[in-house]
Parts: C-alpha cells; structure tokens; sequence
C-alpha cells in the first residue's frame, strides 16, 4: 500500500463509511437483522428522518439489504450483506484503536 499517493477508492470508501452515526449502524448490524427501532435505540440520539437516510444510503451501496417480512403487521428488518460483514474487521480494529486511544470525558452529576 503506498500512502503517499491519491486513492480515490480509499476517498469514496471513507466518504462513504464516515458520515455521521453509519459506522454505529453497520456495527449494530453485525449482531443479525435488526429492525428501525432497534437500531434507533442502539445508536440513541439519531432522528428518525436520518436514520431512514443512511440505511436508504447503505442499501445503495449494496452494504445492507432491507428485508420485507410478511407478517400481520408486516415487518421489516435491515440486515448486512456480504460486502457489509466484510466491515467487521475495520469495525473491531477502530474499536481496538478506540479502546487503547480515545479518552472519555467524566459524567457529569445530575442536578439535583
């Protein structure tokens, strides 16, 4: 790998993979299918608008595929494809660097 020149595969992969809250939702994902309110709750302060957004987004890319299944109600769940579960190496790589670099800041106390 030669870092020092241009890649423009490494470009739209990191345009990609780092917008915010998708490397949250693909590392939801790598657990098993999930439904909307799954990974709404899993992620946290994501609204419901820019979650739509970045599963519809991730779809395209052919990283996750949204599953219809026909129940009463119908259901619907997002799951990885190949391609998406191929991520999971990097996933546990930037958590490793996570847990060895980045610092958490104290919790604050409630106010009473």
């Amino acid at each position: 790998m030669d870092v020092l020149n241009f890649c423009p595969r490494y470009e739209r992969a990191v345009r990609m993979l780092a917008k915010p809250w998708t490397p949250l939702l693909i590392r939801s994902l790598l657990g098993g299918p999930r439904r909307f309110s799954e990974i709404r709750a899993y992620i946290g302060e994501i609204s419901d608008r820019l979650l739509s957004q970045r599963l519809k987004e991730l779809e395209r890319e052919g990283i996750i595929v949204r599953r219809v299944i026909p129940t009463t109600p119908v259901r619907v769940e997002y799951c990885l494809t190949p391609k998406g579960r191929e991520l999971e190496e990097v996933v546990r790589a930037l958590q490793a660097w996570a847990d060895r670099w980045v610092e958490l800041e104290p919790a604050t106390p409630a106010p009473r």
